[in-house]
Order: structure tokens, then sequence, then C-alpha cells
């Protein structure tokens, strides 16, 4: 079988459509982690044929900057995926973007039209974006194909019916339940995008909160946004430098006999210790 490429880095998955070779152009030197030339949403339907050139054109130009390059396709079910996966997938690409993944039989298919075009090797960021798919988001993640998921907040609210708000408690389920999901199948998240791409208040609070939950990244759909997302997504020298000292406390006080210590006015126990333990290795990756 062949080995899945994993993505490095996700703190940032900066999107652009595919219509706009303009935008296209200065994906390499945006800075961000990966970038996803977009054949779905942002592209009409009939500029489809247009996008599916755009991104085999710029994909190998992208990416032989350094930078990761993702294409999203449309849906499976859609009548534009077959021809997606014929026409927009160049070589170098880092993975492909399925949104709205909702089945099992979904990632199956996904997989199975990517071999048939001679990508065995590409591996596949789920959306999870409707009811069903975060409900169901822990089956999803366990599929062998998927290198990464994110979750689409505006298209969930639009499915559920409801009504999205500043202070995002209409997603808070939501939201854990995929988080949790990519942590039982050792699968990155990445968090909802901000539509007020202006308010950079507004989107470093989000991203920081999303960080607290578990979340290795942001989508962004501005350019401004990438730098905020790197900021919440990697933690400080400070930061790392106290998680190393608390660390080698603990461990000291274990030798000792001791399971629980008193660091600089904090009980520390097994769990502090885990939660030290994993930022410096986000640290390490970042």
């Amino acid at each position: 079988m062949t080995a899945i490429t994993p993505l490095t880095r996700v703190r940032s998955v900066l999107f652009a459509p595919a219509v706009r070779p303009d935008h296209l152009a200065k994906l390499a030197s945006r800075g961000a982690d990966a970038v996803v030339i977009d054949c779905e949403d942002a592209t009409p339907a009939n500029a489809k044929a247009d996008g599916r050139q755009n991104a085999r054109r710029f994909g190998p130009e992208i990416a032989a900057a350094g930078t990761q390059v993702l294409v999203r396709v449309n849906a499976v079910a859609s009548e534009w995926f077959a021809d997606d996966i014929r026409d927009a997938l160049g070589p170098d690409l880092a993975a492909i973007v399925v949104p709205k993944v909702e089945h099992v039989a979904d990632l199956d298919r996904a997989a199975e039209a990517l071999d048939e075009q001679g990508h065995a090797g590409l591996g596949v960021m789920a959306g999870l974006e409707t009811a069903r798919g975060v409900a169901d988001a822990r089956a999803l993640l366990g599929h062998p194909r998927v290198v990464a998921a994110y979750f689409g907040a505006e298209d969930f609210i639009a499915d559920m019916g409801g009504r999205r708000t500043p202070g995002n408690a209409e997603v808070h389920h939501a939201r854990s339940a995929c988080v949790l999901a990519g942590r039982l199948t050792g699968v990155p998240m990445v968090d909802q995008v901000v539509t007020d791409f202006r308010n950079a208040a507004a989107f470093a609070a989000e991203a920081a909160g999303a960080r607290d939950m578990g979340y290795r990244g942001k989508l962004c759909i501005h350019p401004g946004q990438v730098e905020l997302a790197h900021e919440a997504f990697t933690p400080t020298a400070a930061e790392i430098d106290r998680a190393r000292r608390l660390v080698a406390a603990h461990v000291a006080a274990s030798d000792a006999g001791l399971a629980a210590i008193d660091f600089e006015g904090q009980m520390v126990d097994g769990p502090l210790v885990a939660q030290a333990q994993q930022l410096i290795e986000l640290g390490e990756h970042t």
C-alpha cells in the first residue's frame, strides 16, 4: 500500500478562489503554512473549468516555493467532483480538500478517484460542515486517507437552520465534537473561518480559544489573518521555557517520591505535566 503523505503544519490554511489568477500568483508570498486553491464555494458553476485550469497551473509554482498546496474540489456527490479530480490536480500537491464529508463512502470514493488518476499517495483534508458530518466525525476521521480536517461553522449552521452569532455559542458543541474526534483519531483539526476579515481582534480571540480547545490551526480567508494564526498557534519562548522548567521540577519530585508539587504557586501533578509536555512538543513542530 502506498504511504499517504502527511501535512507538516496547519497553523494557517489560507484559501484563494481558483478563478482569481491575481490572487493565486501571490499565494506563495503570503507565508501561510498551507494554501488552498478553492474550486468549490469560491468558484461559480459557470467557471469550474477555468478554475481547474488555474489550479493545475499555479499549484506546482506555489509548491516549488516551499508552501504546502491543496486543492479544494467540489463535494463527492456533486456533478463537478470527477472532473475536479481528473483536471485540477497537478504534481506536488500536499493533499486535496474534500468539503461536506458525511459518509465513509464519500472518502472511499475520493480515495478511489485519486488512485485512478495516479495520486495514490495524496491525502485528504476532510470538511466537517454538516450536521451528519459532525455527528459522525469520529468514523469519518478514522478513514486511512484523512490527514487533516476542518470544522466549517458557516455551512454547519446553514444545514442546521440556525443563526451565526459573534459569541459562537451555537457552534460550541460542534467545534468541541470535531476536535474531540480529531484527538481520538490522531487527525489534526483546523478551526472555522472568521468572515469579518478586517476584525483582527475577533480573529485573534477566536484563534486563541481554538488553541485552548486543542485545534492545531485556523482557516484563513485573507492574507492578513495568516500572521494572527501563527501567533495564536505557536507557543511563545516564555511558554516553552516555563513548560520545560515545570517538567524538570516534576521529574525531580518524582525521583524523590512525590507525585504532586508546588511549582511557582501552582499545584502540579500528572495532567498539568502532560499539558506542559504537549506544549513543548508543539513548539518543536512550529
